[in-house]
């Protein structure tokens, strides 16, 4: 018996002190995000941050102000891009819309059914890239960039804008003619993203209805307000075309994305931010309530969802500490606010610590309970101030598992504004793993190993589940 009470004495210390340190990161993170919720609360009472109605008709054939480019990078996405381009094609009529796809000389697959969506229209450019993929997404889109200057110097007409679209793709007939108009005043324009909840995957495929209600519905609109940079989601976005020559222009190879970058899409947007870009945030609604938006399916295998956040965790907070730094005080746009989103962007692996950390306190709960219910040991006891803790940071779940909820229900109806907060659990578990597999990944760059394409497999276009539907 006195083994077994000193080992019950061992796991009583290391739950305290597991508690304490999870219960106070977690608060941290809690008063973190409240913050931002109160900030976004005060923005909407006070009119600040109003969405727009649009007559989605009109905005779907209106003429653009000039020509636009549309970058779409391809590795193996013959199962969607049929439908991606095809869809693309029809929603967006303007004949000065340019499509570009990138598409490596060894997926003679993709570029099949490439061939397919175009349809012989003359405003799809089909790029061949002199390079076996995968290599990096940024790679693809650099050679989608000579491509256009190629068009550029042989037709002699400048594109105004390039417009980002990913393989999988779902746009909105109204964006391409919003972002052209919101390009009177801006250099860098986002819409929202929204995933598409899966019948067949309401808990993994779906989760990232969640996240992204709460980022695009409110962070992002945050971030603008505030006068902080908006990171680039790389889709749904356009930049000005002076503005991506002068992303070119810092760099000795005289090309815009770093090729070796995961996330070139969130070093762009930091990056227009040292060169004084004007951003902004466009939400408009369709007069039946839908957000003009990009819409797609996101994964629904565990080892893919996994794969993608430690993709984004890795690029985002580990090189964007890298590559991007924090704002310089002695730069003209330095604020407090930018200070803050870049710490809640880099803030992913220590939140998977903390995460993990507190599943821990959970399993030594439990274990304590089952041994002192044998008889083996003295129950777990608390001290007053990790009970203080524990009230404290259920309080404040509460509170966010209800924004979480009503930024769901929005978007999506009350079934999954419900089920969003019993994907909370699975989605600490998601971001736990994540997190293990960036800091691994990391570290081997460090060591010189090279990054590749972790490219998200697609099998399935929402305009496939649509035709599913209406076939019926």
């Amino acid at each position: 018996m006195g083994s077994l009470s000193l080992i019950s004495e061992v796991v009583s210390a290391i739950h305290t002190e597991l508690l304490i340190f999870a219960g106070v990161f977690f608060l941290i993170g809690a008063l973190d995000d409240i913050a931002l919720d109160l900030y976004w609360l005060w923005l909407k009472f006070t009119d600040r941050a109003k969405t727009r109605v649009i007559d989605g008709e009109k905005w779907a054939c209106a003429p653009l102000e000039s020509s636009a480019a549309v970058f779409i990078p391809a590795w193996q996405e013959a199962a969607v891009i049929t439908d991606t381009i095809a869809h693309t094609l029809s929603a967006w009529p303007q004949s000065d819309m340019r499509l570009y796809v990138g598409i490596y000389r060894n997926d003679t697959a993709t570029l099949e059914a490439a061939i397919a969506g175009a349809r012989g229209d003359a405003r799809v450019r089909l790029v061949i890239h002199d390079r076996k993929g995968p290599t990096t997404k940024a790679d693809c889109l650099n050679r989608l960039f000579l491509a256009l200057k190629d068009d550029e110097r042989r037709y002699s007409q400048r594109a105004r804008m390039v417009v980002f679209q990913d393989a999988e793709d779902m746009v909105d007939p109204a964006g391409l003619a919003l972002m052209d108009e919101a390009m009177e005043t801006a250099d860098f324009v986002q819409i929202p993203v929204v995933p598409l909840p899966q019948r067949g995957s309401r808990w993994l495929g779906s989760h990232y209805c969640d996240e992204f209600a709460e980022a695009h519905g409110k962070e992002m609109v945050v971030r603008g307000a505030l006068g902080a940079a908006l990171p680039s989601a790389g889709v749904g976005c356009a930049i000005a075309r002076d503005m991506l020559d002068a992303l070119a222009m810092r760099r000795a190879d005289r090309l815009p994305f770093v090729a070796d970058s995961l996330t070139e899409d969130y070093e762009m947007g930091m990056g227009l931010a040292a060169y004084g870009a004007r951003w902004t945030f466009l939400r408009a609604r369709h007069a039946n309530g839908d957000l003009v938006a990009t819409r797609a399916f996101f994964p629904s295998r565990l080892e893919v969802v996994v794969k993608q956040k430690t993709r984004w965790l890795h690029g985002i907070a580990l090189q964007g500490w890298d590559r991007i730094g924090w704002p310089s005080r002695k730069s003209a746009r330095f604020n407090l606010a930018e200070v803050w989103m870049r710490a809640r962007d880099r803030r992913g692996p220590l939140s998977a610590v903390v995460l993990f950390a507190g599943y821990s306190v959970f399993a030594l709960t439990a274990l304590g309970l089952g041994a002192h219910y044998m008889g083996w040991g003295e129950a777990l006891e608390l001290t007053p101030f990790a009970k203080v803790l524990l009230i404290a940071n259920a309080c404040a779940f509460a509170w966010r598992a209800l924004m979480r909820s009503a930024f769901v229900m929005r978007e999506h109806g009350f079934a999954e504004g419900l089920q969003a907060i019993m994907r909370i659990p699975l989605a600490n578990a998601i971001a736990i793993m994540a997190g293990r597999r960036a800091l691994s990944a990391y570290i081997r760059t460090l060591a010189g190993a090279a990054p590749q394409w972790e490219k998200t497999p697609h099998d399935t276009h929402p305009v496939q589940l649509a035709e599913k539907v209406s076939a019926r």
